[in-house]
């Protein structure tokens, strides 16, 4: 790539134009494209700290792209001071151009070993690289480790912007990181209780990093995104990349409202139904006794009256989760 082309995202979509593995940007920055859609810039001056900003997972949702797409041309450009190193993954290309959510399978289920249960699948081989892209990044970091990954969902959301909390097993939820969200105009995190097969838990369990899926608004093909209602998100990154030392007031408990997951709605068969409207809202409160969904002898029933519902999709394959029911949560 010649170095006054700081498109980033241009090259990526139209890989037969020319470019170079390996450049040096106008602002000192070492830059090297790692594979399609994967780029890596490193600061002249030692950094400790490690940075990956993962986006386009889903093909078709777009504004997380087009806010790192910015975000590259402005470092790219000088105008955007860069002191940590920073890895930016465009996750599924071949989806992102047909501005499909995705072809053969569903990326985000495809991190943590689970590519190689889905061979025929064409998002398989692209999660088992980017997988080995985020291990060989963080392998050589030697401060903190971060991972936001960027998306936006298929439908409104009671919240408009919130974060996934990958189950972290033994170790402590982070403040300092809720403090950063809480930056970031996020309005809701959901601590995950369980593994999962997303890229977010992949980076978090394998590479030690404070990971986070990060869902920003709706989901809308490119050039139609209203980029100004992703300022929290796009603020608080350049902040992040041009003075990672930053300090942010500290999390007290209630400063955003937490949720934990309680259980998966499952679709076994063809024969389940989501007893849910086609709009229904992300955190939609569940009332007591209401029936949420059934697939012959199995019922998904909510009970209590503070649980919500989250990424209701009856569309999915059989096998796959067509939900999650969620209740509130408070930090240990």
């Amino acid at each position: 790539m010649r170095e006054h082309h700081h498109d980033f995202l241009s090259w990526t979509m139209n890989p037969a134009s020319s470019a170079s593995a390996e450049w040096q940007l106008h602002s000192g920055v070492r830059a090297r494209w790692l594979d399609y859609g994967v780029v890596k810039l490193e600061p002249l001056a030692a950094a400790d700290d490690s940075l990956l900003l993962s986006s386009g997972v889903h093909g078709n949702e777009t504004a997380p792209i087009e806010v790192l797409n910015a975000i590259l041309a402005d470092i790219a450009g000088g105008k955007l001071a860069l002191r940590c190193r920073l890895l930016v993954i465009f996750g599924n290309l071949d989806a992102m151009r047909l501005g499909k959510r995705y072809l053969d399978y569903d990326m985000n289920r495809l991190f943590n070993g689970a590519h190689a249960r889905q061979p025929d699948a064409r998002e398989a081989a692209r999660a088992a690289r980017l997988e080995q892209a985020a291990a060989d990044f963080f392998a050589s970091a030697c401060g903190r480790r971060w991972h936001y990954d960027l998306h936006t969902a298929i439908r409104g959301s009671v919240f408009e912007k919130f974060a996934i909390y990958p189950y972290i097993h033994e170790r402590p939820h982070s403040r300092e990181q809720l403090a950063w969200l809480k930056s970031c105009q996020v309005e809701t995190v959901l601590l995950h209780s369980q593994p999962a097969n997303t890229f977010s838990y992949f980076t978090s369990r394998h590479c030690q990093a404070d990971a986070f899926t990060l869902e920003l608004g709706k989901a809308r093909p490119f050039g139609q995104n209203d980029l100004s209602r992703f300022a929290g998100i796009d603020q608080a990154l350049r902040r992040l990349l041009s003075e990672p030392a930053q300090e942010l007031p500290g999390y007290r408990d209630g400063d955003l409202p937490l949720f934990q997951a309680k259980y998966d709605i499952v679709k076994h068969s063809e024969a389940f139904r989501l007893h849910l409207a086609d709009d229904v809202e992300n955190f939609t409160a569940l009332p007591d006794g209401f029936l949420i969904a059934e697939d012959g002898e199995h019922r998904y029933v909510a009970v209590g009256g503070e649980e919500r519902i989250l990424f209701p999709n009856p569309t999915v394959k059989p096998g796959l989760r067509a939900g999650i029911v969620v209740e509130p949560a408070r930090l240990p």
